[in-house]
C-alpha cells in the first residue's frame, strides 16, 4: 500500500462546488512543503542606512540584486516587504509595500528574489490584496503547483490565437456600436463621475465568461463591498477580486493589476475564457510615476516619467488571446481622464495600445442618458469580425444619423431650420431621439440579449389601432 493510500482522506466537500477541498492540516502541509523548497540554506542581507517617507536605502546588497527583487525587513512581529527600484554601486533603493514604515537604520534587509504567486482553481469567490493574501476572512488560500510571476512576459506574437469569437457584453450600446470578441482588449475612457464604474459593473454581470478577474486599483474603500455584493452578486462564485484601495501605498496600487493578470493567466492556461476588469489603469500609472520619482527618474510629460510609458504596454499586452490550446483574456480597462482631457499623455498612450475604446461624455451624462457613451468617438477595431453585412450597414446608417443630428443641434435650437429643407435631417430628427431612449440602460435593468432586435422594435412605427379607422 502506498503512503497516499494509507493516509486517511481529511478533505471535506466545498459547499459551492461540491468538490473535495483540503482542510487546515492539508493547507499546513502544503505551506511547509513550499517554504522548505523556497527557503535557501543561506540568506543574503544588507544594512539599512537611510530611511525616508518614500523609500529605504540598503547597503551591502548591490552586487546580489536585480531590479524588481523582493526585500524583507524583519521589524516587529510582522516582516515588511519592499521592492528594489534602483541599484547604485554601494546602495540599493527599496520601495516598501507597507504605507506605514516601521524600519530604522541598522536593521537588516533580506533578499528574496523575484515575486510570484501560485494561483489555484479554488480561488474563485475569494478577495485578495495586491500581494495575493486573502482579505475576505474566509481562511487561507490553497496554493497551486506552478508559480506565476507578477511581471510575466506576454505570449509571443506568432504563437497567439487569432481573435474571432464574438461575445455579448449585455450592454446594448456596446453590443451595437462597439462589439467585443473573446481576447479583445478595450478601454473605457471617462472623467470622474460620468458613470465609468457603473458601466464596469454592468459588464461584470455578463454570462459569456468562465471566470471573472477584477482588479480594483486605488478605489474608495466603501465601494469595494458595493461592487462585490451588487455588481458581482450573480458572478461572485466564479470571480477573483484583487483590491488595493486609495489609502494603500503606491507599491500596492502598482502591483494590484499585475497580480490580477497573473491570476487571469492561470485560468487562461487552464482553458477558461476570462474576463479581466481593471479599474483603473490611470491609478496604476499614477502609482508607477510615484515609484519612478522615488527612484530618481526625471519626469518628461506632465510629470510622468519615461518608465510609465514603457510599463503600460507591458501590462496591457499580457491580456488577449493565449497560445493555441489555451483560453483567452478579454481585457476591459477603465481610464480616468484627468480634467476631461482625452489627449492626456496616459490616455493617449493607452488608446494606441488597445483594440478599441469607449468614450463616456459628461454632456451626455448631464442629459440623463446612461451609459453616457459617445458612439461617434467610440471604436472597436474588431467590430467587423462580429457584424454581419446587414448589421454593419445598419450601424453605419445610425452613426450617420447621429452625426447629422448633433451637428445641427445649435442651428435647430436657434430656430434656423425649417422641416422639409433636408430629408436626411428630417429622418434623423424622427429617429435619433427614439434611438437615444432605446440605448438607455441601468445597472438594475436586465442584460441585453438581442440588441439589434431590441433596437428594431424601439424604432418601429407605432401600430395603428383598428378601432380608429
Amino acid at each position: 500500500m502506498t503512503e497516499a493510500a494509507a493516509r486517511p482522506d481529511r478533505r471535506t466537500p466545498d459547499r459551492r462546488t461540491g468538490e473535495a477541498r483540503p482542510n487546515a492540516l492539508d493547507l499546513l502541509e502544503q505551506r511547509i512543503a513550499h517554504v522548505a523548497a523556497a527557503v535557501p540554506l543561506m540568506r543574503v542581507g544588507g544594512v539599512v542606512t537611510h530611511v525616508t517617507p518614500a523609500y529605504v536605502q540598503v547597503s551591502g546588497l548591490s552586487r546580489h540584486l536585480k531590479l524588481g527583487d523582493c526585500i524583507s525587513f524583519a521589524s516587529g512581529t510582522t516582516p515588511q516587504l519592499g521592492e528594489v527600484v534602483r541599484i547604485d554601486k554601494g546602495d540599493a533603493t527599496i520601495k516598501p509595500f507597507d504605507a506605514n514604515l516601521k524600519i530604522g537604520p541598522g536593521e537588516i534587509g533580506w533578499l528574496h528574489g523575484n515575486q510570484s504567486l501560485r494561483p489555484h482553481a479554488s480561488w474563485k469567490g475569494r478577495v485578495l490584496n495586491a500581494l495575493g493574501a486573502p482579505i475576505d476572512g474566509l481562511g487561507l488560500l490553497q496554493e497551486g503547483e506552478k508559480p506565476y510571476a507578477f511581471d510575466a512576459e506576454p505570449p509571443s506574437a506568432m504563437s497567439r490565437q487569432r481573435v474571432r469569437k464574438p461575445l455579448k457584453s449585455g450592454v446594448r450600446v456596446m453590443d451595437l456600436f462597439t462589439p467585443l470578441c473573446a481576447g479583445q482588449r478595450i478601454g473605457i475612457f471617462a472623467g470622474s463621475g460620468v458613470g465609468k464604474s457603473t458601466l464596469l459593473s454592468m459588464l461584470a454581470k455578463s454570462q459569456g465568461f468562465d471566470t471573472v478577474v477584477l482588479a480594483l486599483v486605488g478605489e474608495r474603500g466603501r465601494e469595494v463591498r458595493e461592487f462585490l455584493e451588487d455588481a458581482l452578486a450573480q458572478n461572485r462564485s466564479r470571480a477573483v477580486t484583487v483590491v488595493s484601495t486609495g489609502d494603500e501605498s503606491p507599491m500596492m496600487r502598482r502591483l494590484a493589476p499585475k497580480t490580477a493578470l497573473a491570476i487571469a493567466e492561470f485560468y487562461r492556461d487552464a482553458g477558461d475564457s476570462v474576463l479581466l476588469i481593471v479599474d483603473s489603469v490611470t491609478r496604476f500609472a499614477h502609482a508607477t510615476r510615484e515609484v519612478a520619482l522615488a527612484a530618481g527618474e526625471a519626469p518628461v510629460a506632465r510629470g510622468y516619467t519615461p518608465s510609465v510609458f514603457s510599463e503600460l504596454p507591458k501590462l496591457l499586452e499580457r491580456a488577449g488571446p493565449g497560445q493555441e490550446g489555451t483560453g483567452s483574456i478579454t481585457g476591459v480597462f477603465s481610464v480616468l481622464v484627468d480634467g476631461d482631457d482625452h489627449n492626456d499623455p496616459v490616455a493617449d498612450s493607452i488608446r494606441g495600445t488597445l483594440d478599441g475604446h469607449i468614450v463616456l461624455e459628461r454632456k451626455i451624462a448631464d442629459q440623463g442618458r446612461y451609459p453616457a457613451v459617445n458612439v461617434l468617438t467610440s471604436v472597436s477595431r474588431l467590430a467587423n469580425s462580429v457584424w454581419s453585412a446587414e448589421e454593419r450597414k445598419l450601424v453605419m446608417m445610425l452613426r450617420a444619423m447621429i452625426a447629422h443630428f448633433e451637428d445641427t443641434r445649435d442651428l435647430r435650437l436657434m430656430g434656423g431650420y425649417q422641416r422639409g429643407a433636408d430629408a436626411e435631417l428630417d429622418k434623423a430628427i424622427d429617429v435619433v431621439p427614439k434611438l437615444y431612449e432605446a440605448l438607455k440602460q441601468s445597472l438594475m435593468d436586465p442584460i441585453s440579449t438581442e440588441p439589434f432586435q431590441e433596437i428594431a422594435r424601439a424604432l418601429a412605427p407605432p401600430k395603428e389601432d383598428p378601432a380608429k379607422k
